[in-house]
Parts: C-alpha cells; structure tokens; sequence
C-alpha cells in the first residue's frame, strides 16, 4: 500500500522547513466538455441539465459507447470489455452521459485509438466499464473471486423481516424500496438483487408488488418501537416517482419512534440532474420542513469514489438539496484498487467534496466479497494504512471512516479487527448485539466471526495454504453460487 510521499510540496511559504508528505490546495471544480465526444457536439447545455435527456442517452452497451466516443476507443478495448460483460460482469452497463464524461476528462479524440489508454488508466472507468483483462491480470494469481465469495456477501436477503426492510442492527432498519439504479457499478455489493440479469447472475426478483412492499415496511416500522434510524434506499431513491417516494418518506415522519432518516441516492453524482429538478427540490423542501417540525434528522447519502466525479454539476445539485433545509449531505465510497487506493487519491476526493459541494466524507468501504471482485478489494491492512494516512488533514467531522462490513456482524472501523492472521488472511471480529440470525440460530454466536483478504496480496506461504486447500484457481469466470447461497464461516 502506498503511503504519502515525503517529497510532496511544502505547507506553505512561511513554513520552508516545515515539509509534508501532502499540499492542500483549494483547487476549481471543472465540468469536462462533453462536445469533445463527436455524438455530443451539438448537445444544448439545456439539454445536458435536462435530467431526462441524461437518463435516455445513458450507454446500456458497447455499440452505444462506441456511437457516443467514436472511433477513439481501439477494437481490442471493446472486445475487452464485451468479453467482460458476456463472461464475467455481475452488472449490467448503465452509464449515464454524466458520468461517462468524468472518465478521462482532459481526454479529447484525435483519431483512431487515441482515448485507449486513457480510459484503461482512468480510476472511474475501472468501476463504471469494468473489463475481462481487468478481472485476469497475472497479478491476481487466478484469483478472480476468493472461495467464500457470496452473491448476498452481507446476508441482507436473510435478515428481510419482510420483503426488501433488512434489520440487522438494534436499532437501524435497511429499506430496500425498489431494485434498480440510473448507473450501475460494476462492484455493486447488492448484484443479488440490483439492476438487470446478466449472464453470470440470474437476478433475485422481489415477488411482492411495491406498494404492498412498502405497506408491510411500514406496519413493521410502527409496531417496532425499539428502531429509531431508517436508511432509504434500493437501488437509487432516484428512479422511484419523486409522488411516491414522497409518500412514503412522509409515512416516516409521522412514526414517533422515527428519529433518524437517510435517504441514499449516488444519483447526486451519477446524475445531479435529478436533484437539480424543480419537484424534487420542491418536494424535499416539504420533507426537510415536516422532519424539521418533528425534530428528525433528515439527509442525503451519496457515493463518489474519485475526486474527478465531483465537477460544478454536481457542486450545485448538492448545494440546492442542502438549500432544503434538510440537515446534511454525507458521502459514501468504497475503497477500490487502482481507482482511490492511495491517501493522495482519498484526500483528493474529500477536500473536493467538503470544499465545493458541501458534503461531508463519511464512509469508504471496503469492497465486499461479491464474486469475481478480487481486482477491486484491497487487503485489511492496506485499509489500516490508508485510515492512519488520511488522519490529521480533515477535520475530524468530515474525516471519514474506512469500514469493513463484515459478514454477520455489520459495519466495523478497520482497526476494531479482535485477531488478524495476515498471512493467511484471515481476521476475527465481535459484535456486542444479535442479529436476527443469531437469535434464530441460523448464525454464529459470540465471536467467529470472519473477513478474508483477496489471496493474491498474501505472501507466498499464505498463498500456498489457500491453493493446498482449494486447489488452483480457476482460469475462466468463476460459476456462481445460486442466491441466497450462505457465506462459509471457517
């Protein structure tokens, strides 16, 4: 894992001797020019605002991105990344112009081929247009997916209480509300129930119809006084009608024991268009005003993972949603190689966020354990490193946790690890509450509970363990489990 370079800049001219491994400098936001794209030259920037325009000229597939980048990308690039989504994707392709116009920025098309490199490199293509050479880089070892890898990797399909409202905490409750997005990203820890099948994953389907869904979420939510804290999400909040998301939110508020609602949507980066839209702004005004009169705390979760997502678009859809009155907008990542594994990278993306958009750096998780994600998930202690080098440069309110989510257990600070075998990559936690699992029987009791690290970052004794027990990886995609499948625990 990297660390901060000692030879980076100085603190400041009147501090000459006085040297820091990072500068921080309040660098201009910049829209990318989408007209650089030869089908987009012509594009209004009304046309750009308009949120409905971005959903329909989103790139579902390879013939798409070809249409909108021309020629730029070479013949090798797009084979690579069909192969991806024949063989090995566990997500569809959903890119909105949005964000596809945030990968190589500065990248202009001057002939055949001439993007290639740039868009390999790029830190949000990695994500966004994931490729097969990606998943198969001789660096993996053939460890494309680790062995306990899980389509439901936090078993959260478990713990539905009833279709889609996940409560795996005392007091904090997951709705799930509806299974879709307006962009898909390729490490989705939800890639059981999210998004279209693909021909790796046959999708889980919820066979409820959604107002009954979101009637049965409510009853439980009323009759459960001990839950205080409602996460709102799916999906994205962004692809439900603004009327019937606002109806529910609105059945929230009026619960007394409801103290807490977050409503997710990584359409505020993805798509700040939407949050930009007369009715919604509207309409979040009159929840953040009856939360308000209700003493709720009511904000907004996003997800962005590399500064160069965070352009002037997205600055002031943020800066209108908190215009509201609703209390915070708080950002979400996940930690991913090669697209902001270093401290640079996170430190980069967070005094963007903080400094232009008024949002505050929460969370970056570590990657889950999805099948054929290895190329994303970094080690624990990678993930220690990186929380002890980002320490001390952002306020304390605004420097964000790196959690491991563990199977079982839920959301734990890196460094809360009870045993760590980092040759084998193997680590323990704890957790002072009971799932329903737990209490079921369904699950461990105290303690036992396990993450693993990607087996291509142990050394070579830990490596050989692995391949002793579980022979040697494969060399095609690895099959996956059928849904719901449980995580082995050893």
């Amino acid at each position: 894992m990297p660390e901060l370079s000692p030879t980076i800049g100085r603190s400041g001219p009147d501090e000459p001797h006085d040297e820091q491994p990072y500068t921080y400098r309040r660098e201009p936001l910049s829209e990318p020019d989408w007209r650089r794209f030869p089908a987009w030259r012509d594009v209004t920037e009304a046309e750009w605002r308009d949120p409905q325009w971005q959903r329909v000229h989103c790139v579902r597939n390879v013939r798409q991105l070809r249409a909108v980048v021309g020629d730029a990308l070479s013949d090798e690039f797009c084979a690579d990344l069909t192969d991806d989504q024949a063989q090995w994707a566990t997500m569809s392709l959903l890119v909105p112009p949005q964000m596809l116009n945030t990968i190589a920025p500065q990248a202009v098309p001057r002939g055949p081929g001439s993007l290639t490199d740039a868009f390999v490199h790029d830190p949000v293509r990695r994500y966004m247009l994931p490729l097969r050479s990606d998943r198969t880089d001789p660096a993996l070892d053939g460890w494309t997916s680790h062995p306990f890898a899980s389509r439901d990797s936090l078993h959260e399909q478990d713990m539905w209480i009833t279709e889609g409202l996940v409560h795996r905490y005392p007091t904090k409750v997951l709705a799930e509300l509806l299974p879709t997005c307006p962009q898909y990203c390729g490490h989705c820890t939800r890639m059981d129930l999210v998004g279209n099948s693909v021909p790796q994953v046959a999708k889980l389907k919820f066979s409820a119809k959604p107002a009954d869904r979101l009637d049965a979420m409510l009853r439980y939510l009323e009759s459960s006084p001990g839950i205080r804290d409602v996460v709102v999400s799916g999906g994205d909040l962004a692809n439900m009608p603004w009327p019937r998301l606002e109806a529910f939110v609105t059945r929230l508020l009026e619960l007394e024991n409801i103290r807490d609602i977050r409503l997710a949507s990584k359409a505020l980066v993805g798509l700040p268009q939407h949050w930009l839209a007369a009715d919604v702004l509207a309409g979040l005004e009159r929840l953040a005003s009856l939360a308000r009169s209700r003493d709720v705390s009511l904000a907004l979760h996003t997800h962005a993972n590399a500064a160069q997502s965070v352009t002037p678009l997205v600055a002031e859809a943020s800066r209108a949603v908190l215009a509201t009155g609703i209390r915070d907008v708080r950002n979400q990542g996940v930690l991913l190689r090669g697209v902001n594994d270093s401290p640079e990278a996170l430190l980069d993306l967070c005094f963007a966020l903080a400094d232009h958009a008024g949002v505050t750096p929460y969370y970056f998780y570590m990657c889950d354990m999805i099948p054929n994600a290895e190329h994303w998930r970094v080690a624990l202690h990678e993930a220690q490193r990186l929380q002890t080098s980002i320490l001390g440069w952002l306020p304390g309110f605004a420097t964000p946790r790196i959690v491991c989510d563990v199977p079982l257990v839920g959301k734990r600070w890196v460094h809360q690890t009870t045993e760590y075998d980092r040759t084998l990559g193997i680590s323990h936690w704890d957790k002072n509450y009971r799932t329903r699992l737990d209490t079921t029987g369904e699950g461990p009791g105290d303690g036992a509970y396990v993450y693993y690290d990607p087996i291509h970052t142990l050394p070579e004794e830990g490596r050989t363990w692995w391949r002793e027990r579980w022979g040697t990886p494969a060399q095609g995609a690895t099959p996956l489990p059928p849904a719901g499948a449980p995580l082995p625990i050893g």
